[in-house]
């Protein structure tokens, strides 16, 4: 009896109580579905992360077992050392383009920025110069009537005793009047005032983004490095190689044997030195950029980048500013991973 009590409550209990205690059991276990259907819900996502996890770890092994058996192999250890110094090469290549491209965007965007605060600050002491001018204008005046109030309290007081009782009441409604004068011309001051020092407190305007037009000089400029880049490896197809090892897996490519990939790993080392060591090519990027511009058509006003095939002539130019022309679309080839460099 004592435990069927505990569960039913005891039968004096109103009808009330038992109506709410039924309705806060009822929502209790609604909670708790609700609960345990984003616990359930938690679980699936969890289980199908790890299955997905497991996959890659399943596919990074079998590149670790294929780098392996590539390793053990003697016609191909070689060919695997030359596919990741490409490999490497090709990231160089990319991070040296990525770095200029920035750095060219920065350049213009902080350019833009000092023309944009520039005419700001310009426009802001024009309107703060007309604001100033207006302050000596509205003092210059409650001067004035500073003064001609003086001068009528002193005509007052200077009246004689008959002459003041005639004349007494104009002349009040004459000092009413200059104080009320007065008075607003100080009101006004006070409003000019505040306007002075809202202009003066103005923050500047953030960065626009920069235009069309802007965008395209960037990106002919960005297009021109891409071209030095190519060529100077492309002495002997390294910078080819180069892409073909950033698209392929190791071992799907042959490079011969231990003596054809000693003279493979010097030409890349000797080509990265010497890019490293030039550095006076900006008059050569600039003459390229132009004739880039010359050649390039968008497919609409709004595109900042170039069709592909319009832009997809080679120009190698000497000391001397002798243009030779050659065919590689690098855009459209997406060398050094161009189409996510470019601004767009």
């Amino acid at each position: 009896m004592t435990s069927l009590t505990a569960i039913f409550g005891n039968s004096d209990e109103k009808p009330e109580e038992e109506s709410e205690k039924l309705l806060q059991l009822y929502w209790n276990r609604a909670e708790l579905k609700k609960e345990f259907a984003g616990l359930r819900n938690e679980q699936y996502r969890l289980q199908e992360r790890v299955k997905q996890q497991e996959g890659s770890t399943a596919r990074v092994q079998q590149k670790l077992d294929h780098l392996e058996r590539l390793l053990l192999d003697p016609e191909w250890v070689y060919n695997v050392i030359i596919y990741y110094q490409l490999k490497q090469l090709n990231l160089r290549c990319q991070s040296k383009l990525e770095k200029f491209a920035e750095q060219l965007k920065q350049q213009r965007e902080q350019r833009q920025h000092n023309r944009l605060v520039g005419n700001w600050n310009e426009r802001r002491a024009q309107e703060a110069a007309g604001i100033e001018r207006q302050i000596v204008e509205q003092r210059m005046q409650v001067q004035m009537l500073e003064d001609q109030l003086q001068a009528e309290r002193h005509r007052l007081v200077t009246m004689s005793g008959f002459l003041k009782i005639f004349r007494r009441r104009s002349v009040t409604a004459i000092l009413d009047n200059l104080a009320e004068t007065i008075e607003s011309a100080q009101l006004q001051e006070e409003e000019l005032l505040l306007h002075y020092d809202e202009i003066q407190n103005r923050v500047p305007p953030d960065t626009e983004g920069l235009d069309i037009a802007t965008k395209r000089l960037i990106n002919f400029t960005i297009l021109a490095f891409a071209q030095q880049l190519f060529l100077h490896f492309d002495e002997d197809g390294i910078a080819g190689m180069a892409k073909e090892a950033a698209e392929k897996s190791v071992g799907a490519i042959n490079y011969g044997g231990k003596k054809e990939c000693d003279v493979i790993v010097g030409r890349v080392q000797k080509l990265a030195d010497s890019f490293d060591n030039v550095s006076d090519f900006a008059d050569v990027l600039q003459q390229r950029a132009k004739l880039i511009a010359e050649m390039a058509q968008f497919r609409s006003n709004d595109d900042a980048v170039p069709v592909s095939r319009t832009v997809s002539t080679l120009l190698a130019i000497s000391r001397k500013g002798v243009v030779k022309e050659s065919d590689a679309n690098l855009l459209g080839d997406n060398y050094w991973n161009l189409s996510n460099i470019i601004s767009r």
